[in-house]
């Protein structure tokens, strides 16, 4: 669909929209059709994840053989599973005790630099990179680049800036990935961790999807250079971080599934059978009703493509919210 107006503009100027107009409330979710096991890499062979929970974006022709967040039939149906059982259990933590399910959501944000060293090259970013990727989630989050008003708005509470060459790069399931968010994570389930730093196999970005338990491993890995003004060409206005988060509030990638199946468990995302890349116009790649929808955040386009959520996907993040991470 090419460059959206007048985008470009208002990122560079940093306005940030976190007035939330829709209020949300939670949806019913039951368990889901399986969804047939797909390979985000295109040529590569499907490998079981190491990590189930794990959610990564890549660059095409990346190294990585699958996308560490790419699930299969079977985790998918689990997930949704589970889900169901957390809002049952919630649901009855309600009546018990009286806590009631969000409607707006404002997120705490802990921000991690990973360095290998004090230059730019060696990962030491500027402040003003993070906190245009802050600006650049509450306007995606808050409808203000075209898309669907959500209920979550994000505020930075802390850049902790770290120099550790045993951390750098961040290998996506390595155990010194572990031993980095062992040592660093900080807050409860409602605390957005954003890890960032360069990352193996051409990786853009991974994340965590929401478990009943907090786990150390809870949050969102980023290629430092993919915020707003960095050097990672087509992929440098934040909106790997976009993407991510989606992960992190239970969003799956719209091509998840294929074309077939539950797809990703939301009506209104058309059904699409491979990531699109670049950014492809008319692309249609399943016989459902609706074009592909390239210029979703939880697809694979360049940063210039993406800009939208679906009124389906901020009432899922919604629910998921009230089912995992909401106090």
């Amino acid at each position: 669909m090419g460059l959206r107006p007048n985008l470009l503009t208002r990122r560079a100027a940093g306005v940030a929209s976190t007035t939330l107009a829709l209020l949300l409330s939670t949806a019913a979710v039951g368990v889901v059709p399986a969804a047939s096991a797909f390979s985000a890499a295109p040529g590569g062979a499907c490998v079981e994840p190491a990590d189930s929970h794990a959610n990564a974006r890549a660059k095409p022709g990346a190294a990585a053989k699958h996308d560490p967040n790419e699930l299969t039939a079977t985790q998918v149906r689990q997930r949704e599973a589970d889900l169901a059982a957390a809002l049952r259990e919630r649901a009855s933590f309600r009546t018990g005790a009286g806590a009631m399910a969000l409607a707006t959501v404002t997120i705490p944000v802990v921000v991690h630099v990973i360095q290998e060293n004090s230059t730019r090259a060696g990962g030491n970013i500027p402040d003003s990179l993070i906190t245009s990727q802050i600006s650049v989630l509450n306007q995606a989050y808050a409808g203000g680049t075209g898309g669907a008003v959500t209920a979550f708005a994000f505020r930075l509470d802390k850049i902790n800036r770290v120099t550790n060459p045993s951390w750098y790069p961040i290998v996506q399931g390595s155990s010194a990935e572990r031993s980095m968010k062992s040592s660093l994570r900080v807050g409860g389930k409602n605390t957005l961790n954003i890890y960032l730093g360069e990352l193996s196999n051409d990786l853009l970005g991974w994340a965590t999807f929401p478990q009943r338990n907090l786990n150390t491993m809870d949050g969102v890995v980023a290629l430092n250079e993919s915020l707003p003004g960095g050097t990672a060409t087509n992929y440098n206005q934040g909106d790997t971080g976009t993407h991510e988060v989606g992960h992190w509030l239970n969003l799956y990638h719209t091509f998840q599934g294929g074309c077939g199946g539950s797809g990703d468990s939301v009506s209104d995302t058309p059904a699409e059978a491979s990531p699109a890349y670049q950014c492809p116009t008319g692309r249609n790649t399943c016989s459902a009703t609706g074009l592909d929808p390239i210029t979703n955040f939880m697809d694979y386009t360049y940063d210039s493509c993406m800009y939208q959520f679906t009124p389906g996907q901020a009432t899922r993040m919604l629910t998921a919210w009230n089912a995992y991470r909401a106090a």
